[in-house]
């Protein structure tokens, strides 16, 4: 089968297409032709080693210590279940799927094989495979970053700062969803995307600085590391939760500290997939709650020009893979 291979960390450059063994289910397994995938920030990180600060050598601990562990990257799919193991019981081949494969990777390929109790859940109807193949990796992070760490209630008032991106975009949907009033932080290029999936107010980091004008915020989700604890704690209310999406090592280890002596917390961590949540999700699509948005698609062919378009941090939404 086809699929974009990497075996050194590098530019975009470094990931190429070739012919590799088509995996074969286990008992246990599901074999899924793949339809569609993505280029996020998951995919870029592992490639390039562009790490959080303090991340740097747990990156390599992760994945792979001289050069990469898994080769194939892309941590977000769709596709139909080409055939199941003996003890699956779950899905049928023939079912359309999405799923979040993460550690196990896998989705820039024609074929991935997963356990049957991964992250994964049909695709809800009239959804196609390209947006189906992205609202794993946006989605499940804004949903336990609000939902679980945040404690998101309706009436919060709660501030995105990076709402263009794939997990700001899901974000302030998400939280529109759960009755909060939602403000946005992006470029002034992308304000009408942002206003147009329910943001109450825009704010354009480029001529104004959230920080100031006297606005108080019960919930800020910081998607594009640019609001740490010193720059946001000001803005919080007194019971105020800043969720860093993008937090350095030093965030995840002083946030338990931070939040004993204030009444204001730090929460910092990773957001796991998992099927509930995956069904969640899907369940919001279907009734037109959240919809994963979609700059741009890529055949696989084009994975190293998909890779670059997602350096210059500029995509809006993601980034999507046509394997099929």
């Amino acid at each position: 089968m086809q699929a974009a291979v990497y075996t050194q960390y590098g530019p975009p450059s470094v990931v190429s297409i070739q012919n590799i063994a088509q995996p074969e289910p286990k008992a246990t397994e599901v074999l899924i032709r793949i339809h569609a995938s993505a280029v996020n920030s998951g995919d870029m990180r592992a490639r390039s080693l562009d790490m959080p600060k303090g991340f740097g050598f747990i990156g390599r601990l992760v994945f792979g210590l001289t050069g990469p562990r898994k080769p194939v990257l892309g941590v977000e799919l769709s596709g139909v279940i080409e055939s199941v193991g003996d003890k699956v019981s779950a899905f049928k081949p023939g079912d359309k799927i999405f799923a979040a494969p993460e550690g196990a990777m896998g989705g820039h390929a024609e074929f991935q094989t997963l356990r049957k109790d991964a992250a994964i859940a049909l695709i809800p109807k009239g959804c196609s495979f390209e947006t189906a193949a992205v609202i794993s990796f946006g989605g499940i992070t804004a949903l336990q970053f609000l939902r679980d760490k945040g404690e998101i209630k309706r009436g919060d008032k709660v501030l995105v700062n990076g709402a263009s991106g794939t997990v700001g975009l899901a974000a302030v949907q998400l939280a529109k969803h759960f009755g909060a009033h939602v403000s946005g932080v992006c470029s002034g290029r992308n304000a009408q995307l942002v206003r147009s999936i329910g943001a109450d107010v825009v704010i354009d980091y480029t001529t104004a600085d959230f920080t100031e004008g006297g606005a108080r915020y019960d919930l800020i989700l910081d998607a594009a590391g640019t609001a740490p604890w010193s720059r946001a704690r000001p803005v919080l209310t007194k019971t105020g939760r800043l969720l860093l999406v993008n937090g350095s090592l030093c965030d995840m280890l002083c946030a338990p500290f931070v939040s004993r002596k204030n009444g204001k917390r730090l929460m910092a961590g990773v957001a796991m997939g998992n099927a509930k949540d995956l069904r969640f999700l899907a369940d919001l699509v279907a009734k037109g709650v959240f919809t994963p948005i979609i700059d741009r698609t890529y055949p696989l062919s084009d994975i190293a020009l998909a890779h670059a378009y997602v350096d210059t941090g500029r995509k809006k939404g993601s980034v999507v893979i046509s394997v099929v």
